[in-house]
């Protein structure tokens, strides 16, 4: 197992380098620039700005520049608004994008795995219409559309929670102090991005249970006597996780990655929102930096599935 680590940490390098070239590349393809707008600047201010952030050398000396202070210097560069380093930017703003994509996991999670095991054990029932209903509400409309209409509904018309901006700290000093903690803020956000994923999660938890509950040991285990809670919790349940676990490293990633729809809808300060102005503005240093962040996340957390997959089946080795 260790040597098998080692060697999916080791292959992070050229996969790294290959989604940052890629991107490097397509970035300087679109026409235009950074600073490119309805009315141009003078000359002397652009060649003034080029200068300051190195657009003013050929494109093969950018690449290699940009390398070199990534794997010398631990160094993302400067971002174009406001000239501020990336590397913070990053950090602060991904502070807020966790809490959001961890909170909106943890519901996904408990709500999907709860209702795809009661749909499982009322196969053709009311609970499992109930559910099969949800997993197909859950999963047909967008995050976008459901954030309008719980704004709509909880917020604008029942005034249950608010809406803009972020109800946790924002800052990592603030974590422990409850003024910085608002959840009436937290709610909405949180159900519109954890919606798909809870109905994801569900569907694929039903199927794998009815399968699992049709093996000859769930059959052996009700013919010896043990207690319905104890067949379902501790054989079918753990046994029909291993398909769950596959889907949930990246739905883990993509909640903590992919909010920027939400976060922009709700106004909440995190790295997705971040990443959208950045490409409006066509801000290289950010792009570059939030880009090459999430390839890590989503290869870590495809790491993590797969030792999990051991933890789980013992009958899984790596070598």
């Amino acid at each position: 197992m260790t040597a098998y680590i080692i060697r999916r940490v080791l292959w992070l390098i050229p996969v790294l380098w290959a989604v940052a070239t890629i991107t490097f590349f397509l970035m300087h393809a679109v026409p235009g620039g950074p600073f490119t707008q309805d009315r141009d600047l003078p000359a002397q201010v652009m060649l003034a700005l080029n200068r300051r952030y190195h657009l003013d050398q050929p494109l093969w000396k950018q690449y290699l520049s940009y390398f070199w202070d990534i794997f010398v210097h631990q160094d993302l560069g400067l971002s174009f608004r406001g000239d501020r380093d990336v590397s913070y930017l990053i950090k602060h703003g991904f502070f807020v994008t966790a809490q959001l994509g961890t909170l909106a996991f943890l519901v996904a999670l408990t709500w999907g795995i709860f209702l795809g095991v009661i749909s499982a054990l009322n196969r053709n029932g009311f609970l499992d219409y109930i559910g099969v209903f949800f997993a197909t509400v859950g999963a047909s409309v967008p995050s976008f559309i459901a954030g309008v209409f719980l704004i709509i509904v909880f917020a604008v018309n029942l005034h249950w929670f608010d809406f803009v901006g972020w109800g946790g700290p924002v800052d990592w000093g603030d974590t422990f102090h409850l003024s910085a903690w608002e959840p009436r803020k937290m709610v909405l956000p949180v159900i519109a991005l954890s919606l798909l994923p809870s109905a994801y999660i569900a569907r694929i938890t039903r199927a794998s249970m009815l399968e699992v509950l049709g093996q000859d040991y769930i059959r052996t285990a009700n013919a010896k006597g043990l207690a319905f809670y104890v067949v379902i919790l501790r054989h079918a349940l753990k046994n029909s996780m291993i398909p769950v676990l596959t889907v949930l490293g990246p739905i883990f990633a993509a909640l903590v990655t992919g909010s920027f729809i939400v976060e922009s809808m709700f106004s909440i300060p995190g790295i997705g929102r971040s990443f959208v102005q950045a490409v409006t503005s066509r801000d290289y240093g950010m792009i570059m930096g939030t880009t090459l962040f999430y390839a890590g996340i989503v290869a870590a957390m495809n790491l993590l599935v797969d030792i999990a997959y051991a933890v789980v089946d013992p009958r899984i080795r790596y070598s």
